[in-house]
């Protein structure tokens, strides 16, 4: 009796699955995979001036990319941004994450909220903000010319340091939120349990607390180096004309040039590179996590 109820009750479980996962599939595929598809089939079109594009299968717009040192250097530009963006990040999240994590404090629902307000505020403007900080007359060349440190302004704006600071300032509330879900998982007892038996704090942490925590890292590590490497209103704002990355290079290419079949070969490698080296990154991890 009880083997039917279970066969019938598996056989239900089987007929409901399909109906679940039906929904969420067709929502993917029309939000997601088919914008994709109708892109990848705009960048084998051909640009003509004045006729927007010509209906061609061709991988111009890739040779062209791959033979322009122009955009190679753009995107070199964008990975080396994005990987020192998400290294400062991680470097600078995880003991904001351990503290909010240990803390026992009553106003720990304050520290959190505190951690994450900057994501209730648009890039832009916090782009904008460090425009006012960091500008010729702003409040660092200030501080800098007040102390006697400097006597003409130092540039900051318009630097790579102005985008890397900027970009950090975006994605670190992402890397805080991540390490400190996965550190609040971690029993304390572990690490008392390790200094007890006279290990450093130093030794807890490599050989303890930071394998226990990886994959809150690789998770964190991942989400940030996406969202670093389509950084596009800090670059802008910060950066300056002369700055490029991949994402403000291709909307130049769609918006401005009207040229849609390389900017759309602009976001496939864009979107490319970003998932290979995410690919790497992430299997270099997690077999250092399984040692």
């Amino acid at each position: 009796m009880s083997v039917a109820f279970e066969e019938a009750a598996g056989g239900r479980r089987r007929s409901v699955a399909p109906a679940l996962v039906g929904p969420a599939t067709i929502l993917v595929v029309l939000v997601l995979v088919l914008p994709m598809a109708i892109l990848f089939r705009y960048s084998l079109n051909q640009f003509v001036p004045g006729q927007f594009m010509v209906e061609a299968v061709t991988i111009a717009n890739y040779v062209r990319f791959f033979t322009d040192i122009y955009y190679i250097n753009v995107l070199w530009t964008t990975v080396q941004v994005a990987i020192a963006c998400t290294v400062i990040s991680l470097v600078l999240a995880f003991p904001v994450a351990y503290f909010l994590a240990r803390t026992t404090s009553r106003f720990k629902s304050i520290l959190v909220i505190l951690a994450v307000f900057p994501l209730m505020v648009g890039n832009v403007v916090r782009a904008a903000g460090w425009m006012v900080v960091l500008g010729n007359d702003g409040v660092v060349n200030a501080v800098l010319r007040w102390i006697g440190l400097v006597e003409e302004p130092v540039k900051l704006l318009y630097t790579p340091t102005a985008v890397i600071i900027g970009i950090i300032a975006v994605v670190l509330p992402y890397m805080i939120l991540t390490l400190q879900s996965v550190l609040e998982g971690i029993d304390y007892s572990v690490e008392e349990a390790a200094l007890n038996l006279g290990a450093k704090p130093s030794t807890t942490f490599f050989r303890i607390v930071l394998p226990l925590a990886m994959p809150g890292v690789v998770a964190g590590t991942v989400l940030v180096f996406i969202l670093c490497m389509n950084a596009y209103a800090t670059p802008v704002l910060l950066g300056g004309p002369q700055f490029k990355m991949m994402a403000p290079a291709l909307y130049d290419q769609i918006a401005r040039s009207t040229n849609w079949p390389f900017g759309a070969a602009l976001a496939f490698v864009l979107m490319a590179t970003t998932l290979t080296l995410t690919i790497v990154s992430t299997t270099v991890m997690q077999r250092r996590m399984r040692r």
